[in-house]
């Protein structure tokens, strides 16, 4: 069965950057949309983007301008690029896989933390 596996969460100033990984260890990876959600203290878990199997990525307003995506297929690896981060940017970030026939995520990163303090 894969899984998923995210990291690169931390303690970040405002206005840093941060990488954040995911790495699966399945090759549904190369035929899956990649998404990361974020759940901040407190609130309901949100989309921040998602990347096609192709690489066309879609992101939130929230983060537009901000966050980038970028995925190794080869690899079976993502990432999430944050930068000019802010404060309201502290939360758990999650990576997940979905199938092209899949209404939901068929698999989840134990998520990372993110912390966005001066």
């Amino acid at each position: 069965q894969g899984h998923l596996v995210d990291s690169g969460g931390g303690l970040v100033q405002p206005g840093g950057s941060r990488r954040l990984s995911c790495v699966a260890d399945t090759i549904f990876f190369r035929v899956a949309t990649m998404a990361w959600y974020r759940q901040p203290p407190g609130k309901e878990r949100e989309l921040v983007a998602s990347i096609s199997r192709q690489g066309e990525p879609t992101i939130a307003d929230s983060v537009k301008g901000r966050f980038t995506l970028s995925r190794d297929n080869a690899q079976n690896r993502g990432y999430l690029h944050m930068n000019n981060v802010k404060p309201e940017d502290t939360a758990v970030y999650y990576c997940t896989l979905k199938g092209t026939l899949s209404r939901r995520p068929d698999y989840w990163g134990q998520g990372t933390q993110v912390t966005v303090s001066s």
